[in-house]
Protein backbone atom coordinates (compact mmCIF):
# COMPACT_ATOMS: atom_id res chain seq x y z
CA UNK A 1 0.00 0.00 0.00
CA UNK A 2 1.14 3.25 -0.74
CA UNK A 3 0.10 6.77 -1.54
CA UNK A 4 0.77 7.02 -5.79
CA UNK A 5 1.01 10.49 -7.61
CA UNK A 6 -2.19 11.91 -9.18
CA UNK A 7 -2.37 12.56 -12.82
CA UNK A 8 -3.41 15.46 -13.76
CA UNK A 9 -5.38 17.09 -16.42
CA UNK A 10 -3.32 16.79 -20.22
CA UNK A 11 -2.07 13.23 -19.42
CA UNK A 12 -3.58 10.85 -22.09
CA UNK A 13 -4.48 8.23 -19.46
CA UNK A 14 -7.19 10.73 -18.02
CA UNK A 15 -8.72 10.40 -21.57
CA UNK A 16 -8.36 6.64 -22.46
CA UNK A 17 -11.64 4.83 -21.20
CA UNK A 18 -10.34 1.70 -18.94
CA UNK A 19 -10.29 -1.87 -19.41
CA UNK A 20 -12.33 -4.07 -17.69
CA UNK A 21 -10.72 -5.72 -14.67
CA UNK A 22 -10.72 -9.45 -15.73
CA UNK A 23 -8.14 -10.96 -12.38
CA UNK A 24 -9.35 -10.29 -8.88
CA UNK A 25 -5.92 -11.22 -7.49
CA UNK A 26 -3.35 -9.69 -5.32
CA UNK A 27 -2.54 -7.19 -7.65
CA UNK A 28 -6.24 -6.04 -7.90
CA UNK A 29 -5.80 -5.79 -3.74
CA UNK A 30 -2.89 -3.61 -4.11
CA UNK A 31 -4.67 -1.24 -6.33
CA UNK A 32 -7.29 -0.66 -4.27
CA UNK A 33 -5.17 -0.11 -1.32
CA UNK A 34 -3.21 2.16 -3.28
CA UNK A 35 -6.14 4.25 -4.45
CA UNK A 36 -7.57 4.35 -0.81
CA UNK A 37 -4.28 5.51 1.02
CA UNK A 38 -3.34 8.12 -2.18
CA UNK A 39 -7.44 9.48 -2.10
CA UNK A 40 -7.07 9.80 1.87
CA UNK A 41 -3.68 11.67 1.44
CA UNK A 42 -4.97 13.65 -0.92
CA UNK A 43 -8.66 15.15 1.42
CA UNK A 44 -10.42 13.17 -1.58
CA UNK A 45 -14.25 12.02 -2.03
CA UNK A 46 -13.00 9.47 -4.81
CA UNK A 47 -9.83 8.63 -7.05
CA UNK A 48 -10.36 6.34 -10.55
CA UNK A 49 -7.34 4.18 -11.22
CA UNK A 50 -6.55 6.18 -14.43
CA UNK A 51 -5.98 8.79 -12.08
CA UNK A 52 -3.23 7.16 -10.47
CA UNK A 53 -2.40 6.15 -13.89
CA UNK A 54 -3.86 2.72 -14.36
CA UNK A 55 -6.19 2.09 -16.59
CA UNK A 56 -8.45 -0.49 -15.11
CA UNK A 57 -12.27 0.26 -13.96
CA UNK A 58 -11.69 0.70 -10.39
CA UNK A 59 -12.41 3.16 -8.29
CA UNK A 60 -12.79 3.77 -4.41
CA UNK A 61 -15.08 6.47 -2.39
CA UNK A 62 -14.30 8.40 1.26
CA UNK A 63 -17.85 9.94 2.22
CA UNK A 64 -19.67 10.55 5.12
CA UNK A 65 -17.25 8.52 7.07
CA UNK A 66 -17.62 5.38 4.42
CA UNK A 67 -14.63 3.88 2.75
CA UNK A 68 -15.37 2.00 -0.56
CA UNK A 69 -14.65 0.37 -3.93
CA UNK A 70 -16.08 -0.71 -6.83
CA UNK A 71 -14.38 -2.98 -9.75
CA UNK A 72 -16.29 -2.56 -13.29
CA UNK A 73 -19.34 -0.70 -11.85
CA UNK A 74 -22.25 0.16 -14.32
CA UNK A 75 -24.32 2.90 -12.51
CA UNK A 76 -28.08 3.14 -13.58
CA UNK A 77 -29.79 7.09 -12.32
CA UNK A 78 -32.68 6.11 -10.16
CA UNK A 79 -35.89 9.29 -10.81
CA UNK A 80 -35.46 12.14 -12.58
CA UNK A 81 -34.55 14.16 -9.79
CA UNK A 82 -30.89 15.97 -10.35
CA UNK A 83 -28.82 18.36 -8.17
CA UNK A 84 -26.19 21.09 -8.94
CA UNK A 85 -23.33 21.83 -6.64
CA UNK A 86 -19.99 22.73 -6.78
CA UNK A 87 -17.59 19.56 -7.70
CA UNK A 88 -13.68 19.42 -7.75
CA UNK A 89 -11.53 16.72 -9.10
CA UNK A 90 -7.69 15.50 -7.70
CA UNK A 91 -6.84 15.91 -11.25
CA UNK A 92 -8.00 19.51 -11.50
CA UNK A 93 -6.21 20.37 -8.39
CA UNK A 94 -7.58 23.81 -6.95
CA UNK A 95 -11.06 24.42 -9.20
CA UNK A 96 -14.22 23.51 -8.43
CA UNK A 97 -17.63 24.67 -10.54
CA UNK A 98 -21.45 23.96 -10.28
CA UNK A 99 -22.19 20.78 -11.74
CA UNK A 100 -25.34 19.01 -12.44
CA UNK A 101 -25.72 15.16 -11.44
CA UNK A 102 -28.15 12.60 -10.92
CA UNK A 103 -29.34 13.19 -7.44
CA UNK A 104 -29.70 9.39 -6.95
CA UNK A 105 -28.19 6.35 -8.03
CA UNK A 106 -27.60 2.77 -8.13
CA UNK A 107 -24.17 1.33 -9.32
CA UNK A 108 -23.34 -2.49 -9.16
CA UNK A 109 -19.96 -4.17 -10.08
CA UNK A 110 -17.69 -6.39 -7.79
CA UNK A 111 -15.46 -5.96 -4.77
CA UNK A 112 -11.60 -6.92 -5.05
CA UNK A 113 -12.53 -10.16 -4.15
CA UNK A 114 -15.02 -10.89 -6.86
CA UNK A 115 -17.90 -10.51 -4.68
CA UNK A 116 -21.33 -8.83 -6.47
CA UNK A 117 -21.88 -5.40 -4.89
CA UNK A 118 -24.56 -3.15 -5.05
CA UNK A 119 -24.69 0.58 -4.06
CA UNK A 120 -27.27 3.07 -3.65
CA UNK A 121 -26.50 6.08 -2.96
CA UNK A 122 -28.04 10.24 -2.78
CA UNK A 123 -26.79 13.37 -3.14
CA UNK A 124 -22.49 13.51 -2.59
CA UNK A 125 -22.05 9.48 -2.75
CA UNK A 126 -24.24 10.10 -6.31
CA UNK A 127 -21.84 12.45 -7.21
CA UNK A 128 -18.73 10.56 -6.23
CA UNK A 129 -19.79 7.60 -7.98
CA UNK A 130 -20.80 9.32 -11.35
CA UNK A 131 -17.57 11.23 -11.40
CA UNK A 132 -15.52 8.66 -10.66
CA UNK A 133 -17.71 6.07 -13.03
CA UNK A 134 -16.69 9.29 -15.58
CA UNK A 135 -12.96 8.77 -15.24
CA UNK A 136 -13.08 5.15 -15.96
CA UNK A 137 -14.83 6.39 -19.46
CA UNK A 138 -11.87 9.14 -20.17
CA UNK A 139 -14.43 11.58 -18.96
CA UNK A 140 -13.69 14.62 -16.74
CA UNK A 141 -16.25 16.63 -14.93
CA UNK A 142 -15.45 19.66 -17.06
CA UNK A 143 -17.13 17.96 -20.54
CA UNK A 144 -20.54 17.56 -17.88
CA UNK A 145 -20.23 21.38 -17.11
CA UNK A 146 -23.29 23.84 -19.15
CA UNK A 147 -21.91 25.55 -22.29
CA UNK A 148 -21.33 28.89 -19.94
CA UNK A 149 -19.47 26.97 -17.25
CA UNK A 150 -17.35 25.29 -19.68
CA UNK A 151 -15.98 28.07 -21.15
CA UNK A 152 -16.00 29.77 -18.09
CA UNK A 153 -13.68 26.75 -16.63
CA UNK A 154 -11.52 26.43 -20.01
CA UNK A 155 -10.65 30.08 -19.79
CA UNK A 156 -9.71 30.01 -15.73
CA UNK A 157 -7.55 26.71 -17.16
CA UNK A 158 -5.27 28.43 -19.59
CA UNK A 159 -4.92 31.14 -17.32
CA UNK A 160 -3.95 28.84 -14.07
CA UNK A 161 -0.23 28.23 -13.71
CA UNK A 162 -0.44 24.91 -15.64
CA UNK A 163 -1.44 26.78 -18.44
CA UNK A 164 -2.27 25.07 -21.85
CA UNK A 165 -3.77 21.62 -20.07
CA UNK A 166 -7.06 23.00 -21.78
CA UNK A 167 -5.76 22.02 -25.10
CA UNK A 168 -6.59 18.79 -23.91
CA UNK A 169 -10.27 18.86 -23.06
CA UNK A 170 -12.13 17.01 -25.89
CA UNK A 171 -12.85 18.85 -28.72
CA UNK A 172 -16.23 18.30 -30.85
CA UNK A 173 -15.83 15.05 -32.08
CA UNK A 174 -14.20 14.33 -36.50
CA UNK A 175 -16.90 14.14 -38.92
CA UNK A 176 -15.90 10.74 -40.84
CA UNK A 177 -16.62 10.67 -44.40
CA UNK A 178 -17.45 7.46 -45.59
CA UNK A 179 -15.56 6.75 -49.19
CA UNK A 180 -18.49 5.55 -51.42
CA UNK A 181 -15.81 2.63 -52.82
Amino acid sequence: MSVTPIRLLGEPVLRTPAAPVVDFDAELRRLVADLTDTMHAAGGAGLAAPQIGVGLRVFTWFVDGEVGHLVNPDVTPVGDEEQVDPEGCLSIPGFRWDCRRHLHVVASGWNMHGEPVRVEGSELLARAIQHETDHLDGVLFVDRLDEVARAAALAELEAAEWKGMAEYLPAPPPVVKVSPH
